[in-house]
């Protein structure tokens, strides 16, 4: 009785695919999307002369505010103050976390806070890669396999689903971009110093 024995060679070659593979994510879907994440930050940045992490927030209540508005089209009574009470959920930590930027003074982005974002944006970019691939592809399959017959659950799971999609993606890629430094929002800036 003879037994096939793969060795180690079939292991190597198993491990060299899933690096191919992995270095093909990184290069082709990772990265561009890092790198446009990068520079929504620092056109906000530009634009509004706000901190960029103050874009996320705002992006998340204006996906309420639409979802709020569609809700209203489609939904009456109960459904309606249920889907208002869940939306008002969502949107309590991205309210509270702007109001806390208003009272704190609004526009205050040195160097300081650049330093501390880009900390924080390389740590999530080494240790999350598979966090954000796993959001990625999840909010990609969620429209499609989300499907429920009564019609008030699937306006929930769609509502559910559009939210999903248009926020957590960005959210996971915008908190690993590279920040925008701070003279980039400052028109007047010449080029000389840069930080970090």
């Amino acid at each position: 009785m003879m037994t096939h024995f793969r060795g180690v060679r079939g292991s190597f070659r198993q491990s060299g695919r899933a690096r191919i593979s992995m270095d093909w994510i990184n290069r082709y879907i990772d990265q561009p999307l890092l790198n446009g994440a990068a520079g929504l930050l620092r056109q906000w940045h530009i634009r509004t002369r706000q901190p960029p992490e103050l874009l996320e927030p705002t992006w998340n209540l204006v996906v309420l505010s639409f979802l709020l508005i569609a809700s209203g089209q489609v939904m009456a009574g109960r459904p309606f103050a249920l889907s208002i009470a869940a939306l008002i959920m969502l949107a309590l930590p991205s309210a509270k976390k702007l109001f806390s930027a208003v009272r704190a003074g609004g526009s205050a982005y040195g160097a300081r806070e650049y330093k501390s974002s880009r900390a924080r944006a390389v740590a999530k970019r080494e240790a999350e890669w598979s966090v954000r691939i796993i959001v990625l592809f999840s909010s990609a399959c969620l429209p499609l396999i989300a499907r429920i017959d009564d019609p008030v659950g699937a306006c929930f799971m769609l509502g559910a689903s559009v939210w999903f999609v248009l926020t957590g993606p960005l959210k996971t890629y915008l908190d690993a971009a590279e920040p925008p430094e701070p003279t980039e929002g400052d028109r007047m800036y010449s080029g000389v110093f840069h930080f970090g």
